[in-house]
């Protein structure tokens, strides 16, 4: 969760090494080319070397900067670097005063051409041509620079994983293609070089432009530990806060102070990040950090360098505390801007009030004063696989684990969002108290906090300046399998934040993608659109029944109301531990096979584009013989070439808490009994014409997760002896989903 920044910067360093469109648009050619098996090949650099050997005599662009961005790269790509060279001096010529975003591969063309003159080492001209570029650069630009330099090579390596997946299996590919491959090739090759040389490089950068401190704040409840970076300016400053649980999140500190702030990055009560070792103290998260960070925006409104104004900023943790914060109103706190923030007690631990197991993991990592990283993939996975394997209560995860950890354990004692949740954040009438103007930037495949965040504020606020940004990213800042990214959805979220900074405290023009308060991407369409409300995304909805088909365990959605018809049956095991369920992934639904724990249901082939934004709602009508159930909702489209596009993150709740997520309602075992459910996402796309929906209804047995054995009890006290008898559900034809519409 510490790593959103990193993720979602993914478009940022695609948007920082490309140094412009990679083809012209009029009938490019195409080239023979075998993809290799993978980007750590060692062929790579051969073959692509060779690609651009044929590219390079019959390459050619109306657009001069086009041409020469593109012509740099193939002159690098064949090892040409005196050519090379000058067509670097034509680029910055061309482009004198361009931003940092055209420099990483200019400056790899410089040193080359420096290393083979002057016969000095390629390491030494790389840091010579850095040094020299950063000492040019004012403070925002060196920033830009900086954070795709600092980028550690195995991102572009993935990167171009990626792109020779897109072209795998073809004997020819296109020259945007041949072009695409060669850019992250090089992109690769200049990271290898730089992660020696930008540490020690951008400190020494940082030190002549800004003053740095390590901070003991003194509160009521104790130290704060900090880090402040500003400008080296006698002018009064507004400060941007970030309070964080995590170490490595330092930098919106630096960012801060190269946009004119003062950045602050505070930590979390017990948090010493200069402390190799903090002995027995342990961290309580969440509890405390509404009033330690009051208590810091107070002093920082005392420092002789602060104008007295404060934002706050940040990302998973760092989003919640901003919002900690702000249900306490401290009066210097002017603003917040937060990226997928945690809400706890909503999305963490149990989402839709189901524990993951993640959560325990995120515990014994963060409650030690100094980072733990107890669990590799591995070894987790088979503690999972054991758990799940012993039929054991979900409470005992911790003891099968070997570490006993107290804070997971009390979050078990609180299933339903009560009063330890709530006095978290800000909760019901509170919210109306938050009259700061907030940013929410949240994601479809994200957590949901985001979304209630924004939801309940303008509720009981109508008025609020609150603005929601929301597209295609999830916690990998990747799209989902079956989704081409759009061009649109490839922000640079950090900026974005800084510049809706700019907007709040120096009267700078609202970035132009925030032009309403709901703003969201709609997949497919490569279009932003805009809302004034969530509830304005569709005029109308789409009512889809789930009706059996005939001869199968599946079913099929349709939008008239259905006959009566036989119901369609459900039966889970829960003693059966012969196979872990996990979400049926598109190659599952596509080849037919039986979903274990889960039935579809499939519609029909759709007339003509639609496009679909809002909140998935419905009605589930249904005879259980359990007391309570954990359910999942996914929704995919199947487009017309067969491909399985997941909407939005599936989503998965226990229906006990479905209609109340304080009070607890059982279900009547035996009876036919309705259960009304809306999703806590958003979905927003654009389907073609042919393309088929895909709903798939399943009930949650994963080793993942918290399992609901149905018998009523606190389900994480349950064992599988509470699985007998195997869980029995009949789904009528009087059950529906209702899917927001928007012609």
């Amino acid at each position: 969760m510490n790593a959103w920044r990193a993720r979602l910067k993914r478009w940022l360093l695609a948007g920082l090494l490309a140094l412009a469109p990679v083809a012209a648009a009029d009938g490019p050619p195409d080239f023979e080319f075998h993809a290799p098996a993978s980007a750590a090949d060692p062929g790579v650099p051969a073959a692509l070397r060779d690609l651009a050997e044929r590219i390079l005599p019959v390459y050619e662009d109306q657009d001069p900067g086009r041409y020469l961005a593109n012509l740099l790269a193939l002159q690098l790509a064949v090892g040409d670097d005196a050519a090379a060279a000058d067509t670097q001096r034509a680029l910055r010529e061309r482009k004198r005063g361009a931003p940092a975003a055209t420099l990483p591969l200019a400056l790899y063309a410089q040193a080359r051409a420096a290393a083979a003159r002057g016969g000095i080492s390629r390491s030494r001209a790389l840091a010579q041509a850095l040094r020299e570029a950063l000492a040019g650069l004012d403070d925002r630009a060196a920033y830009a620079l900086g954070q795709a330099l600092a980028a550690p090579p195995s991102r572009f390596q993935d990167a171009l994983q990626e792109a020779l997946d897109r072209v795998r299996g073809r004997a020819r590919i296109g020259e945007r293609e041949a072009l695409d491959l060669i850019q992250a090739w090089l992109a690769l090759e200049l990271h290898r070089e730089c992660a020696p040389l930008a540490p020690a490089l951008l400190a020494e950068d940082e030190r002549r432009r800004y003053r740095l401190e390590t901070l003991r704040i003194e509160t009521p409840a104790g130290v704060i530990h900090a880090k402040l970076v500003r400008p080296k300016t006698g002018a009064r400053l507004t400060t941007l806060l970030e309070f964080t649980l995590y170490t490595a999140q330092a930098d919106l500190a630096e960012g801060a102070a190269a946009h004119g702030y003062a950045g602050l990055v505070a930590y979390t009560r017990g948090k010493n990040p200069q402390a190799s070792d903090a002995g027995r103290v342990r961290i309580v998260p969440f509890e405390h950090d509404g009033e330690d960070a009051r208590a810091v925006i107070r002093w920082i409104a005392r420092q002789p360098w602060s104008d007295g104004r404060v934002g706050m900023s940040g990302e998973g943790y760092a989003g919640f505390a901003a919002w900690a914060a702000a249900r306490l109103a401290p009066e210097p706190l002017k603003a917040i801007a937060t990226v997928d923030a945690m809400a706890p007690g909503i999305d963490f631990p149990a989402e839709g009030r189901i524990f993951r197991n993640d959560a325990y993991r995120w515990a014994t990592d963060y409650t030690h004063a100094v980072d733990q990283r107890a669990w590799d993939d591995e070894t987790w996975r088979a503690l999972e696989q054991r758990w799940y394997e012993s039929g054991r209560p979900y409470r005992d995860l911790d003891r099968i684990a070997g570490q006993p950890n107290r804070v997971f354990r009390r979050w078990l004692g609180h299933p339903s969002y009560d009063r330890y949740w709530q006095k978290l954040i800000p909760f019901g009438a509170q919210f109306a108290a938050v009259r700061i103007p907030v940013l929410s930037i949240a994601g479809y495949y994200a957590r949901g906090g985001e979304l209630y965040y924004f939801a309940r504020h303008t509720h009981e606020r109508p008025e609020a300046d609150h603005r929601l940004l929301i597209g295609p990213y999830d916690d990998l800042g990747e799209v989902p399998q079956g989704y081409a990214a759009d061009a649109a959805a490839r922000l640079d979220l950090d900026e974005l934040r800084f510049q809706w900074f700019d907007h709040v405290f120096k009267n700078a023009a609202r970035p132009a993608v925030l032009a309403d308060r709901v703003n969201y991407e709609v997949m497919g369409a490569d279009q932003w659109r805009h809302a004034p409300t969530l509830a304005a995304l569709a005029p109308e909805t789409r009512r889809y029944y789930l009706v059996a088909a005939p001869g199968g365990e599946s079913g099929r959605l349709v939008t008239a109301e259905p006959a009566r018809a036989p119901p369609v049956q459900q039966l889970v095991d829960f003693a059966d531990r012969s196979d872990a369920s996990l979400p049926p992934p598109p190659e599952i639904l596509a080849s037919g096979l039986p979903l274990r724990n889960a039935v579809s249901f499939v519609g029909d082939a759709l007339p003509q584009p639609t496009e679909l934004a809002g909140t998935v709602s419905g009605r589930l009508d249904f005879v259980i013989n359990k007391m309570d159930v954990d359910l999942s909702l996914a929704l995919y489209a199947r487009l017309p070439g067969g491909q399985y596009w997941l909407l939005a993150k599936p989503y998965e709740f226990r229906a006990s808490y479905a209609a109340d997520r304080i009070h607890r309602r059982l279900l009547k075992a035996g009876e036919r009994q309705r259960l009304a459910f809306t999703a806590e996402r958003l979905i927003a796309c654009r389907l073609p014409a042919g393309s088929r929906l895909v709903l798939v209804l399943g009930v949650n047995d994963r080793p993942d997760r918290e399992i609901n054995y149905g018998s009523g009890k606190d389900v994480s006290a349950e064992s599988i002896a509470d699985a007998r008898p195997p869980l029995k559900i009949r789904w009528f034809n009087r059950s529906y989903i209702e899917l927001p519409l928007k012609r």
